[in-house]
């Protein structure tokens, strides 16, 4: 994977085979992708590379992510359960994702068009996370553990697998990350199942 930010606008995340080839998905979408870059920094979030990916902060809370796939590239956003959406523009990962997280853009040229739409759910987001709110646990679902609720957000392929997961297995991950005493040390399991969870598997299976 990638260790400089930069290196995402140009080569990928370094995940794939098609890193720094013509064939990355980051390709077709540069011009789009790097808009939305310069969209996030003019409204004071701070840049940072995470899990490959450029992600933007803001008093000390992840906001929003980017990514780019072969037929699209989108603008995630955490903590999504607290955005109001007024545009109606926000949409699920997945059939078994819970609340709409991203912004999906087919054409660069929608970027520069939703400006102010783009503009204005960053600086909501940038309110949450600066009066320290967050979404109420639901009570009817095991309380996720915060590195694997980010993990899942900025990676749809993961969360689609993961809520496919019976009951059973979900909460065999849970209780395995929440055993880490360390913020480091779940995101480094998490890293570490992501293709158990792919497959299908608990965290206990062979």
């Amino acid at each position: 994977m990638i260790t400089e930010l930069d290196d995402f606008f140009t080569k990928g995340c370094g995940r794939c085979a098609r890193f720094d080839t013509p064939d990355c998905s980051i390709v077709p979408w540069g011009k789009g992708l790097e808009e939305l870059d310069r969209l996030c920094r003019n409204v004071g979030l701070e840049p940072a590379l995470k899990w490959a990916h450029p992600c933007y902060l803001h008093a000390g809370r992840n906001i929003a992510m980017l990514g780019a796939f072969r037929g699209d590239f989108r603008l995630s956003f955490f903590n999504a359960a607290l955005m109001k959406d007024p545009e109606a523009v926000l949409e699920r990962a997945g059939p078994n994702t819970k609340h709409a997280h991203m912004i999906r853009f087919t054409a660069n040229e929608q970027v520069a068009a939703m400006e102010p739409i783009i503009t204005a759910y960053l600086k909501e987001a940038m309110g949450y996370a600066a009066a320290g709110l967050k979404a109420p646990p639901d009570d009817s679902e095991l309380e996720i553990p915060e590195e694997l609720t980010e993990a899942l957000d900025s990676d749809s392929e993961l969360a689609e697998a993961f809520h496919a997961l019976t009951p059973g297995r979900r909460k065999s991950y849970v209780i395995n990350l929440s055993s880490a005493k360390q913020s480091a040390t779940r995101v480094k399991r998490i890293a570490g199942f992501r293709d158990k969870i792919l497959a299908g598997k608990g965290a206990t299976d062979r």
